[in-house]
């Protein structure tokens, strides 16, 4: 192709951006917040600093270390797709989905391998200092995704008559996360509604030889 936005460089554009703004984002947070510091945006949105050890939007399941090597593994699974789809000559919206979740992944992975050794501990008394000279808060591949982004629609509490929850307090929407988790839901549900018909198709066609005609 001859055009300047080719889907390759559609892709690669959509990496570098996504990347970029997540990893700025996270850095910023990481040093100039306290560890559970919030800033009120507006009644239904915060900016509240934490980190998980876990996956997308706080859950945690299984041990760190696992959870990181499977992120490595699906991040060039995904990345081997994302290749094969652009070399196919695949949908440009359907290759703007994958390059988000790619992206997305990518950038919660950056987090987890590097950041225990980049930076010292965050704490509710101590803001994070990039390359310590005492060292990192864990070594590599054991570091903690940075999450912030806190959209508490309705707080409020259950009924009283309610039985089990009455007079408990219900937030929604109570997970905490970051850019690339956002980048990660967008493509999924993009994909979702837009190509769910079109996923089995696309997934074959990457996995035929070079050569072989769709």
């Amino acid at each position: 192709m001859n055009k300047v936005l080719t889907k390759g460089r559609i892709a690669w554009l959509i990496i570098f951006v996504v990347l970029v703004i997540d990893q700025v984002i996270k850095i910023w947070i990481k040093t100039h917040m306290y560890w559970h510091e919030s800033i009120r945006v507006t009644d239904w949105f915060y900016i509240y600093f934490t980190e998980n050890n876990g996956m997308a939007f706080g859950m945690e399941l299984f041990g760190k270390l696992f959870l990181t090597l499977f992120r490595l593994v699906a991040v060039t699974f995904i990345g081997y797709l994302l290749y094969k789809f652009v070399k196919r000559d695949m949908k440009t919206g359907f290759i703007v989905c994958v390059a988000l979740i790619l992206t997305g992944a990518l950038g919660n992975i950056v987090d987890s391998v590097f950041y225990g050794v980049l930076f010292n501990e965050s704490t509710y008394s101590q803001i994070a200092s990039f390359l310590p000279e005492e060292g990192g808060y864990a070594p590599l591949f054991y570091g903690r995704v940075v999450d912030m982004l806190y959209f508490p629609i309705i707080d409020t509490h259950w009924p009283e008559w309610m039985p089990l929850v009455g007079g408990e307090r219900f937030i929604f929407f109570s997970p905490i996360f970051n850019f690339a988790d956002t980048a990660i839901s967008c493509g999924i549900i993009a994909l979702l509604l837009f190509y769910s018909k079109y996923l089995n198709t696309a997934y074959h066609v990457a996995m035929q030889k070079d050569g072989q005609k769709a």
